[in-house]
C-alpha cells in the first residue's frame, strides 16, 4: 500500500497479440538495448495510444513490428494485470502478410513456439507459459493476476 504521499505507479495500457499457426505461438525477443524488458520473449503488440481504441493499437502495433495486416476481432481472450501496467491480449487467426521482423530495434528475433519451448528462456513475463496453454488448448477467456493466478473476468 502506498502511503498518502506517495502517488500510485502510472498504468501503462498494453495490448498484444497471440498469434497461433499448426499448435505454436509466435514470440518476439525484445531487444537488449529496451527499457522496459530488455533481453525477453514476449508476445508482439505495445501501448495504447491517446485517443485509440486497444483493437486498432493491436492493429497499428502488428502492422508496425510484423509487417502484417491483422484481423483483431471478438473479445479480448486474456488481461494480465501488472504493478504498472494492464495489458489485454486478443488471439490473432487471421491476418494478411508472412510475419517478419520489421521492428529491429524492438526486436532481435521472431519465433514459433509451443508453451514447452518456453522453458527456460528468459520471458517478459512469467506468466506466458500459462497464456500459451490457455490459447493452444483454446481454454476462452483468461484473467491473470499480478500473484500469476487465473481470476473469474469481471
Amino acid at each position: 500500500m502506498n502511503s498518502v504521499d506517495e502517488p500510485p505507479p502510472e498504468q501503462h495500457v498494453v495490448v498484444a497479440g497471440l498469434l497461433r499457426r499448426l499448435g505454436r505461438a509466435l514470440m518476439v525477443h525484445r531487444s537488449p538495448q529496451r527499457r522496459w524488458y530488455p533481453d525477453t520473449w514476449d508476445l508482439p503488440g505495445g501501448r495504447v495510444l491517446d485517443g485509440e481504441s486497444p483493437r486498432d493499437a493491436l492493429a497499428r502495433e502488428l502492422d508496425e513490428e510484423l509487417g502484417i495486416t491483422a484481423k483483431v476481432a471478438g473479445e479480448r481472450f486474456a488481461h494480465v494485470q501488472g504493478v504498472d501496467f494492464r495489458m489485454d491480449i486478443w488471439l490473432v487467426d487471421q491476418w494478411a502478410g508472412d510475419p517478419s521482423n520489421q521492428a529491429p530495434l524492438e526486436h532481435d528475433a521472431l519465433a514459433w513456439m509451443t508453451e514447452d519451448e518456453l522453458s527456460g528462456l528468459r520471458l517478459a513475463d512469467p506468466r506466458l507459459p500459462q497464456l500459451l496453454r490457455a490459447a493452444l488448448d483454446d481454454q476462452g477467456t483468461v484473467m491473470i493476476g499480478s500473484d500469476g493466478e487465473s481470476v473469474p473476468d469481471a
